[in-house]
């Protein structure tokens, strides 16, 4: 479906069901040059599950408007105005890396309007090597095919895909080629309000949940796991996998991601 957010328009994955804003909803952030592609398998579960579903592309990524973000905290802002326009006053947020980040400082601004909070494949902080920035700024692809190379695991090398057919190396590259990956970059780069926002997500009680990857090589598990002792938050960790958790491992991540929404649902029943 489309959304105007501002003046742009806004394309969101609603998992192969109209969404009803009457029943729980739950939102899905794509990391850094990725788009509503990178949910398809966990979107259309929810979906035909009892749940709504939206997955947006950012500004200027895929079939959305508009320019770029220029910060963490700004798409935090996008996000609650992506909330107002679509007619929801809270829902289940789920980041992979930058969208954790993203929902993580919404969480933060806006606790009362997050049921629940998940990472996956992520941390408080994620430190981007200068120079991976400046080829992005020249080439989006080739820092795509960099970090592509960096962000699955071994099993993803040597051929396997979760679907038969589909190499989700070459997803990845196609969804983040034609990406700003550059502003996604500095974004991740310059955010440094992980802590601060963690704190305030853990006094106000937010269920948050990790889930995290093994093989990380680009944030990695030590990171992850502390991000998680900081939040107080249920660790689920998928050994084999690398940080393209939601190509790479989507059975894997739907299981735990259901597992999480699960039980914070039954707790506040």
């Amino acid at each position: 479906m489309k959304l105007m957010v501002g003046e742009n328009p806004v394309h969101v994955a609603t998992g192969g069901k109209e969404f009803d804003a009457t029943k729980p909803t739950v939102v899905f952030l794509a990391g850094a040059g990725g788009d509503h592609r990178t949910w398809a398998l966990q979107t259309r579960w929810f979906a035909f599950h009892g749940y709504s579903v939206l997955a947006p592309d950012f500004p200027a990524h895929s079939l959305s408007g508009g320019e770029p973000l220029e910060s963490i905290e700004s798409s935090a802002q996008w996000l609650d105005e992506f909330f107002r326009q679509a007619g929801i006053e809270k829902a289940h947020l789920v980041g992979h890396s930058q969208g954790f980040l993203t929902a993580l400082e919404f969480a933060g601004q806006w606790p009362e309007r997050t049921i629940s909070l998940t990472g996956i494949g992520t941390a408080l902080a994620i430190p981007v090597n200068p120079a991976l920035i400046e080829t992005a700024e020249k080439s989006s692809a080739q820092a795509a095919h960099m970090m592509l190379q960096w962000g699955f695991g071994p099993l993803a090398h040597m051929g396997r895909s979760a679907t038969p057919g589909m190499q989700p190396i070459a997803v990845g590259r196609a969804i983040m080629a034609a990406s700003p990956l550059a502003e996604d970059l500095r974004c991740c780069a310059n955010y440094l309000a992980g802590e601060a926002a963690a704190e305030k997500v853990r006094e106000a009680g937010v269920d948050v949940s990790m889930i995290l990857a093994g093989q990380d090589k680009m944030t990695p598990l030590k990171s992850g796991i502390q991000a998680a002792e900081k939040l107080q938050a249920k660790l689920i960790t998928i050994p084999e996998h690398g940080h393209m958790l939601p190509l790479e491992a989507p059975k894997e991540v739907l299981d735990a991601l259901r597992a999480c929404i699960a039980e914070c649902d039954l707790a506040s029943n």
